[in-house]
């Protein structure tokens, strides 16, 4: 029997789902985290350490009452990838943040995954401007970032690694 925390809003775009994490979702993102794509968002990581990454969602969501949704495609259901805030120990703020599993970059599922959880965010939780931590030499982060009007705040640090910290809009500011 697969237990799912019933309180994680599902948002529909037009070509995806953004939805609590299932169990059947682990296998993709296992091989994000084992793999050395995921360096940039603390990876990589073995299969067990992934798996406490995959549960920490969760746990996030119940303490928080927000997190990472899983973005799914809407045809099919296939995992791309994870979007939404964290808000860790020690972090300054709520963070809008990201990660594509391999293969689905370059398809614009970022851009429209955070467009919309930045939008429930400040709708529904209060979040209005967020923050995204990111490294200097994640290129890709940074031309989202750009993309989704974010701009650079200052230099910080998380979890004892130096980083941007990239300051969105205020929901409703042109």
């Amino acid at each position: 029997m697969t237990a799912v925390l019933r309180d994680i809003p599902v948002i529909a775009t037009d070509r995806l789902v953004l939805r609590g994490p299932l169990e059947s979702d682990f296998a993709a993102h296992a091989a994000f985290y084992t793999s050395p794509r995921s360096h940039l968002v603390g990876g990589p990581a073995d299969r067990f350490q992934a798996w406490r990454i995959f549960l920490s969602g969760l746990g996030h969501w119940a303490l928080r009452g927000y997190g990472m949704w899983m973005v799914t495609e809407r045809d099919g259901g296939q995992p791309v990838g994870r979007v939404g805030f964290i808000n860790g120990l020690d972090w300054d703020e709520p963070e809008l943040g990201w990660h594509l599993y391999d293969g689905y970059e370059g398809k614009g599922y970022a851009y429209e995954a955070a467009c919309a959880a930045r939008d429930h965010g400040a709708r529904h939780f209060g979040i209005a401007a967020p923050i995204s931590y990111i490294v200097p030499e994640n290129a890709r982060s940074l031309a989202l970032a750009e993309r989704l009007g974010a701009s650079f705040e200052r230099d910080g640090t998380v979890v004892g690694t130096p980083c941007q910290v990239w300051r969105h809009p205020r929901a409703g500011a042109a």
